[in-house]
């Protein structure tokens, strides 16, 4: 068996062009599997890779999952396994691939990291205290993207027109170009307002393009120049939090969940296709409501 392995990873690094660090995971997830195969009783074992059996792969897995393994890595170490088998049935080594009918477990999607109010506040007055033209942008930028739970994408895509600041609305386009109307707060209205007002002009210099967001030369921001700014300002709020742009429409999310928001209304504002998608943010609510049961309730102490 160890011969055919060798093969394998000698097929990985010569017809796949993987990498080292590819080879040696390979290795060391396949070592495992032949190690299990050659244990057990004796009516058991496998010496040969055609002896290999699905029912023996399938106890396989679940020695891992009782072994504790995340799902992740039992899903990585199942997909060694299958193409291992692949290979060894397109070479002719075997004559049925036993690991066809095995399914990797689906990995538990994490739930999203999003900011407290506080935290929130802390990192908008941050902004709100630099009264530069990039300041009121940075300002204007990250209180639209919580006010709206923009994806960054949709953030530094938005043109002046598609900001109505006298019915308080934004226009975003979302994946695959669908187009979503969103509401905004004063807040929001106000910071962008303001930003129109004194600091875009100066930005554009002599350009006159659509953008509503620029940077210093006139140009549309882009995502990785805001991400910069963001987490520049994070610093600056002291706030502690490693920081993204999607934190903040996490943020847009869970809060408004906290505060009574409907689920179908809060996949509308985040565009989501599948309201399945905006139903994990009722993991961090639940998480909240017990927070505060905990806190309130008599019996609980």
């Amino acid at each position: 068996m160890d011969d055919e392995l060798d093969n394998f990873l000698n097929y990985l690094a010569v017809e796949k062009g993987a990498s080292r660090h590819t080879i040696a995971a390979y290795a060391s997830d396949l070592t495992q599997l032949i190690e299990f195969l050659e244990s057990g009783p004796a009516s058991a074992r496998a010496e040969t890779w055609r002896e290999v059996t699905t029912p023996r792969l399938a106890r396989f897995v679940e020695d891992m999952d009782a072994r504790g393994y995340s799902p992740g890595t039992r899903a990585r170490k199942i997909a060694s396994a299958k193409s291992l088998f692949k290979f060894l049935k397109d070479e002719g080594l075997i004559e049925a691939n036993p690991a066809d009918q095995l399914r990797a477990p689906r990995a538990g999607r994490p739930l999203p990291k999003a900011l407290t109010v506080e935290q929130v506040d802390r990192l908008l007055a941050a902004l709100e205290a630099d009264r530069s033209s990039e300041g009121l942008r940075d300002h204007a930028m990250l209180e639209l993207l919580y006010a709206a739970g923009l994806r960054v994408s949709e953030l530094v895509g938005l043109d002046v027109a598609d900001v109505e600041v006298t019915t308080a609305t934004v226009r975003a386009f979302g994946k695959g170009g669908k187009e979503r109307l969103v509401p905004l707060h004063d807040r929001a209205v106000s910071a962008v307002s303001a930003y129109l007002s004194k600091a875009r002009g100066k930005l554009a210099g002599t350009g006159s393009g659509d953008a509503l967001f620029l940077n210093r030369r006139g140009g549309r921001m882009t995502r990785q120049a805001f991400w910069l700014r963001l987490r520049s300002a994070a610093v600056r709020s002291g706030i502690g939090v490693h920081l993204t742009p999607h934190t903040l429409r996490h943020s847009f999310a869970t809060h408004l969940l906290q505060g009574g928001a409907n689920l179908r209304q809060v996949q509308e504002m985040l565009g989501h296709v599948s309201i399945a998608t905006t139903q994990i943010y009722t993991h961090l609510t639940n998480e909240h409501v017990r927070r505060e049961f905990d806190k309130a309730h008599p019996r609980a102490h």
